[in-house]
C-alpha cells in the first residue's frame, strides 16, 4: 500500500543534506570573538542588568574560565552587532577588562530577534514585574506584526491569539500576561512602587487605566501619607476617570480615607533586605529570617545596656 503524505512529517532540507557533524560545524563558524566596542545592547532592552553580588560572580567566572556560552548577536547594515542575548555576560566581560566577547552571529530580522531576546531573558530566576510587562508587550507586539492576532475578537479556525501562544509556554497565564502588560501605562513611580512590592498586581492595573495627571496625583498622594491605594480604592478612581469626575481633591479624599491594613506599616525596600540575606535563604522565607535577626540584634541591645548600666 502507498504510503500516505500525512503518514510523515518533511525534514528540514539541511536535515536531509547535511550531516550533524557539518550542521555543528556550521554553527562553530558563525561563533567568534568580537570587540565589545562594536556590540550595542538591543534598543529597550526591558531587562535590567545589575552590579550585584550575582554580577561579581560572574566576572570572577569569567575571569577564570572565559564566557562559556556565547552570546547572541546579529549584525546591522552598518557593520556593527546588536545583542540579543548576553547583556550580563558583555556587562561581566567589561567589568572583568576583556575587550572581546564570545558571539555566535544569528540572521534574524528585528521581530525575530525580540521574540529570541524576551525567551532567553526569561530563564532568569528572578524576574521584576517592570521587566516581564515590557518583555511581554515588546513580543507581542513583534508577534502582531509577524501577523499573529492580539485582539480579544474570535479567531478563525486554526488561528491563535499571540497572547495564548506566549500563554502556552509560560508559567503566567492568559489574563496574567495581559495584566502584565497593562504596567506599561503606569508613569515610572507607579511602576517602581510595584516593583518594589509596594503594590499589588490588581491594584496597579486599575491605575494603569488613569492618565498621566491623575497618576502623578496618585504618587503625590503615596509620598504624603506614606500608604498605597487599596483594590477597592483604585476600582473608584478608576470609575471616577471614566466618568471624568477624578479630580486632584477626589484623589486626595479617596486616599485619605483609613485602611486598617495600612496603619503604621512598614516598608522594607527589597533589594536592601536582599543583599543582607544570604543566598541560600528563599525569599519564602525572607519574614522569618528577619524577625529571628531583629530578635538576635535586640537581645543584643539588652545585653550591651545591661553592661553599660553596670
Amino acid at each position: 500500500m502507498a504510503e500516505r503524505k500525512s503518514d510523515f512529517t518533511l525534514t528540514r532540507l539541511d536535515d536531509l543534506f547535511t550531516t550533524q557533524a557539518q550542521r555543528e560545524e556550521e554553527r562553530l563558524s558563525k561563533i567568534r570573538d568580537i570587540p565589545l566596542e562594536l556590540i550595542d545592547d538591543f534598543p529597550d532592552h526591558p531587562f535590567k542588568v545589575r552590579d550585584d553580588e550575582d554580577m561579581q560572580q560572574l566576572v570572577e567566572s569569567i575571569k577564570e574560565r572565559g564566557v562559556i556560552t556565547p552570546a547572541t548577536v546579529r549584525q546591522k547594515e552598518d557593520g556593527r552587532y546588536e545583542l540579543v542575548s548576553g547583556h550580563r555576560r558583555k556587562r561581566a566581560s567589561e567589568l572583568a577588562g576583556f575587550e572581546t566577547l564570545r558571539c555566535e552571529v544569528v540572521d534574524l530580522n528585528r521581530d525575530e530577534a525580540t521574540i529570541l531576546m524576551v525567551e532567553s531573558n526569561f530563564q532568569r530566576s528572578q524576574i521584576l514585574p517592570s521587566e516581564k510587562a515590557f518583555a511581554y508587550k515588546m513580543r507581542l507586539d513583534a508577534m502582531k506584526r509577524q501577523g499573529f492576532r492580539s485582539d480579544l475578537t474570535s479567531a478563525p479556525v486554526g488561528q491563535k491569539f499571540s497572547v495564548e501562544q506566549i500563554a502556552e509556554n509560560s508559567a503566567d497565564s492568559k489574563t496574567q500576561i495581559q495584566r502584565y502588560v497593562r504596567l506599561t501605562n503606569l508613569v515610572p513611580e507607579l511602576l517602581e512602587f510595584v516593583d518594589e512590592g509596594r503594590i499589588k498586581m490588581r491594584p496597579a492595573v486599575e491605575l494603569s487605566y488613569l492618565d498621566e495627571d491623575c497618576q502623578r496625583d496618585v504618587v503625590d498622594e503615596i509620598d504624603m501619607n506614606d500608604a498605597t491605594p487599596s483594590h477597592d480604592q483604585t476600582i473608584r478612581m478608576r470609575k471616577f476617570f471614566d466618568e471624568g469626575k477624578l479630580t486632584t481633591e477626589a484623589i486626595q479624599a479617596i486616599m485619605s480615607e483609613e485602611k486598617p491594613n495600612q496603619k503604621e506599616k512598614i516598608v522594607l525596600r527589597g533589594d536592601r533586605v536582599r543583599q543582607l540575606i544570604p543566598k541560600n535563604i528563599p525569599i519564602s522565607q525572607t519574614e522569618d529570617f528577619v524577625c529571628k535577626a531583629l530578635e538576635h540584634y535586640n537581645k543584643y541591645l539588652r545585653q550591651r545596656a545591661d553592661r553599660d548600666s553596670r
